[in-house]
C-alpha cells in the first residue's frame, strides 16, 4: 500500500489532506508533537512523533513514505515557540525526508515570501522554500494567502468581532487586498500535487479577491449585522488587539500581521486555483460562523483537545 505522511494530520489543513488520502486508499502517517490530541480520523491514521530533537527517529518514521505533506509552522513568536526554531525544525524535517528517500514533499507556504522581508513570518517561509528547492527532493510549494473552513481562525474571529464589538475597525483605509482559499480546495490541490513529480510553486488562492474593508462589510451583511466601520491607525489597532487579547487569552493580531496585510502580501496577480467562494460558504454557515472565539494559543498549548469545528 502507498504510504504518505502529514505533519499535523489532526490539525486544520492537515486533517482535510488526510481525509482525501484515506478516501484514495492511501496509508496515512500523522507526524505530530501532540500525540494525545483527540483523533478525528480513527484507525485509518497511524501516529508517529514529530520530535525534531530526535532526527534519527524522524528518519525511521519516514522510511517507506513516498510523499510528505508539510503544514508545520508558527504564527508568531512566543515563549513556547518562535520563528527561528520553526525554521530550524523544518530544516531537520526536510533533511530527515531526504535521508529516508521520500520521493516528494508538498509544502504549505504563504503568498509573497521573501528572504529580504522585514517580517519574520514571510522571511522564514522564504528561507524554508529555498532550502526545499536545494534539497534534491521533488517538491510542490503551495502558497495560500488566507485559508478558511470550519476550523479556521482568521475568518471566524473577524465574524466573532462583528458579532461582539460595538464598532468595527479596519487598519488604515482598509483598501489592501487578500484572496482566501477554502481548506477543501487547498487539500485537493495538495493531494493532486502529491501524485506528481515535477517541482512547482503554485499561488493557491481562491476565486474572490477582497479589500479588507470589503471582507468585513460582506461578512457583516451575511450575518445580518449593521455596525459602524471606522479606520484605525495601525499602532492603535495593535494596542486594541493587545487589550482584546487579554480578554480572550490569545494573541489576536501582531504588528507583523497588520503590516503584511497593509503591504498586500496576501495578494498576488495569479489565476485562482480554488473554486469555493468565501461569500457563499459564509452564507451557508451564517448561523454558527463567529459564535465562538477561536484561540491560537489554546490550540498550541492544549495538546489533547481536538480542533474545534466552529461552524456546523
Amino acid at each position: 500500500m502507498t504510504k504518505h505522511a502529514i505533519t499535523g494530520a489532526f490539525g486544520f489543513t492537515g486533517r482535510y489532506i488526510a481525509r482525501r488520502l484515506i478516501d484514495k486508499g492511501i496509508e496515512v502517517i500523522n507526524l505530530t508533537n501532540s500525540p494525545e490530541r483527540v483523533n478525528p480520523l480513527g484507525q485509518a491514521v497511524s501516529i508517529r512523533p514529530l520530535d525534531f530533537e530526535n532526527p534519527k527517529q524522524l528518519v525511521e518514521s519516514l522510511i517507506g513514505v513516498s510523499v510528505l505533506y508539510n503544514t508545520y509552522w508558527v504564527r508568531f513568536n512566543h515563549k513556547l515557540f518562535n520563528f527561528n526554531r520553526a525554521i530550524e525544525n523544518t530544516l531537520v524535517l526536510f533533511d530527515s525526508a531526504r535521508k529516508a528517500s521520500v520521493a516528494r514533499i508538498v509544502h504549505v507556504s504563504i503568498t509573497n515570501p521573501s528572504e529580504n522581508s522585514d517580517l519574520e513570518y514571510f522571511r522564514g517561509k522564504a528561507i524554508i522554500e529555498k532550502a526545499l528547492e536545494k534539497s534534491e527532493i521533488s517538491y510542490a510549494i503551495l502558497r495560500p494567502a488566507v485559508i478558511f473552513g470550519a476550523e479556521d481562525i482568521l475568518i471566524n474571529n473577524i465574524a466573532w468581532m462583528i458579532r461582539k464589538l460595538p464598532i468595527l475597525g479596519v487598519f488604515g483605509d482598509g483598501q489592501y487586498r487578500l484572496q482566501p482559499i477554502y481548506v477543501e480546495d487547498l487539500a485537493e490541490l495538495a493531494v493532486n500535487q502529491g501524485e506528481k513529480r515535477e517541482s512547482v510553486i503554485i499561488d493557491a488562492i481562491g476565486p474572490e479577491t477582497f479589500t479588507y474593508k470589503e471582507l468585513v462589510i460582506h461578512l457583516a451583511n451575511i450575518l445580518g449585522i449593521e455596525k459602524p466601520i471606522v479606520s484605525i491607525p495601525p499602532w492603535l489597532a495593535y494596542r486594541l488587539g493587545l487589550l482584546l487579547g487579554l480578554f480572550v487569552g490569545d494573541v489576536v493580531i501582531t504588528q507583523d500581521e497588520i503590516k503584511g496585510l497593509m503591504d498586500e502580501l496576501l495578494y498576488v496577480d495569479s489565476p485562482p486555483i480554488g473554486k469555493t467562494r468565501l461569500t457563499e460558504w459564509a452564507q451557508q454557515n451564517r448561523q454558527s460562523l463567529g459564535l465562538k472565539y477561536a484561540s491560537e494559543l489554546r490550540r498550541r498549548v492544549d495538546k489533547h483537545k481536538a480542533y474545534t469545528n466552529l461552524v456546523k
